[in-house]
Parts: structure tokens; sequence; C-alpha cells
């Protein structure tokens, strides 16, 4: 029985490189993880802390002072001086403050959209048995993996760079090309955070997704890193008083500290809702923990999949 009989169909396309073969994989996993009503709710409340961002720095740059303070200079002066004290407390001034705050905020929206998108992209590869399907195709491991990596790498910056580069627009808008000029080296830091998020938490939730498989599981796991390891770390170094080292077995501030380096600001941890200086582990020490653990996930996913059988 010839191929066309049995509803084949020969390639018309034109042939690309292998290196494009990640994409539609990528492809894919967007339109599984779109479809789920779930991941658009977490989406919406992620967009609330960038409302409350993007609102409080332009009420402060509509508020007009000379109408308050009227021509007396004294009055004008406190009235500058009052309004800018609020709006860098709130972390609503456009500094560097500001996006380093915002990211870190966001991160908590990550977590919840992360571990919903491992189980469906790679955790359900596994418990459906369809990981050999993408394998019997002239692709390799890499590609396949590439391809997830590239899914949650943009779920990461959804959330985290295009939100902070709207808020970038914002405050140019109202300041105008001084704003950038003074500034321009901020959007360097905005990409250099988001590029450690979606490389980290990325490859961490993959592996995560690839152990455990099911979505409770994943839950549970995922927090139990990102979460408890806070906590804990918390409580030896605060509590306990021990050496600032402890934290290093907090995941997400050894990528606050690394984030905090790349917009060039000092690193603070929220205590009582306020952003307070707290003992740090030095930036290439959590630099190090996040090359090793980053090292120990590509290794674990590469066994991983090779342990599936392929049939070619």
């Amino acid at each position: 029985m010839g191929v066309n009989t049995l509803g084949y169909r020969p390639w018309q396309g034109t042939l690309r490189g292998a290196w494009l073969s990640p994409w539609p994989i990528s492809r894919v996993a967007l339109g599984m993880v779109f479809r789920r009503k779930l991941f658009w709710v977490l989406y919406v409340l992620g967009l609330f802390n960038f409302l409350v961002y993007f609102g409080g720095i332009y009420l402060f740059y509509q508020i007009d002072i000379p109408s308050l303070a009227g021509s007396n200079p004294q009055v004008i002066r406190f009235w500058t001086d009052t309004i800018k004290a609020v709006q860098d407390q709130l972390y609503m001034s456009g500094t560097k403050e500001t996006y380093r705050n915002f990211i870190w905020l966001q991160g908590y929206i990550v977590m919840a959209v992360l571990a919903l998108a491992g189980a469906i992209l790679i955790g359900n590869d596994y418990q459906y048995g369809s990981l050999p399907f993408y394998l019997s195709k002239p692709l390799g491991r890499w590609h396949y993996l590439a391809g997830k990596f590239l899914a949650v790498a943009l779920f990461v910056n959804m959330l985290t760079t295009l939100p902070a580069l709207l808020l970038f627009a914002e405050c140019t808008l109202m300041e105008g090309w001084p704003y950038i000029e003074k500034r321009y080296e901020l959007l360097l830091g905005i990409f250099g955070y988001a590029a450690v998020l979606s490389i980290c938490l990325g490859l961490l939730v993959l592996a995560v997704a690839a152990w455990v498989r099911k979505t409770v599981p994943l839950i549970m796991v995922w927090v139990g890193i990102l979460f408890f390891g806070r906590v804990f770390a918390d409580a030896m170094v605060d509590g306990l008083q021990l050496s600032p080292h402890w934290r290093l077995v907090d995941m997400w501030n050894n990528m606050y500290l690394l984030g905090s380096w790349c917009l060039s600001v000092a690193p603070q941890l929220e205590s009582g809702r306020r952003f307070t200086s707290k003992p740090q582990p030095e930036v290439w020490e959590a630099a190090l923990v996040l090359l090793m653990v980053c090292s120990a996930c590509l290794i674990f996913l590469d066994r991983r999949i090779r342990a599936v059988e392929i049939v070619r």
C-alpha cells in the first residue's frame, strides 16, 4: 500500500536548519498553556502589581506643586522634598530600586505560573508518554529541551521584563529624553535581571517537572524549593544569628542578589512590607550556587531524557 493511500503527504515547504527545530516545540507548548484559563487568571493577578506601580508613578508626576504652594519658594521646596521623599519610600520614582522591587514582587506570581507551566510542558510528556513522539523525529534531546526552555522563558518575561519596560517607557514619557540619558543603563539591568530569572527558573522548573511529573507534587516541591528555602534561611540568619552564608540555600534570594548586581543597586530584603538592609552573602557566591544548580539541572535533564526508549 502506497503512502498516498495511507493519507501521508510529502513536505512541500522550505526545509530549514536544525537550529530552528526548537521553535515548533516551543510554539506547541505555548498553545497548550495559553488554552488554560488558570494561566490567564494568574497573569491578570500579576498585572495588579504592575497597575499599582504604573498608576503610582503617573500620579506622582501629575502633582502640580506650584498650584499647591503658590509663589512662596520655601513652601515649594517643602512640597518638592516631601513628595520626593514619599515617592522614594514607595519606590515609585523610576530609579533602580523601582525596577528591582517591582521584579522582586512579580516573582510570587512567576512562581505560581511556572508551577502550572512545568506540569503542562514537560510533566505531561512523561505522564502520557508523548516524549518518545518528539524524540522519534529528527530532533535531538537538546532541541527538545531548548523548545521547552524557550516557552518557560517567555512566561517569565511576560510577567517581569515586559511590564518593567512599560514602566520605563512611562517614566520616559513623563520626564522626556533626559530620563534615558541619565538612566539608560537601567535597560541593561532589566534585561540582565530577566536573563537571570529566565535561565535559573527555566532550568529548575523543567528539572522538577521531569522528576515529579504530576501537578500537585510538582507544586509542593516547587514551593518547598523557593518558599521554604527562604523560611529556613531567615530562621538561620535572622533568628539564630548564624552566618549570612546560610542564605545561599534560598534560591530566590540568590537570583535577587545577582539581579540587584545587574541593576547596580544594593540588595535589600523585605521585612514588614519594607525593604531593609540585612546581612547577605557575596554576589559571586550566589552566582556560583546558581551556576552549580543550573549545571545539575542540565545533567539531570540530559540523563532523564536519554533514558527514554526511542524507536525510529
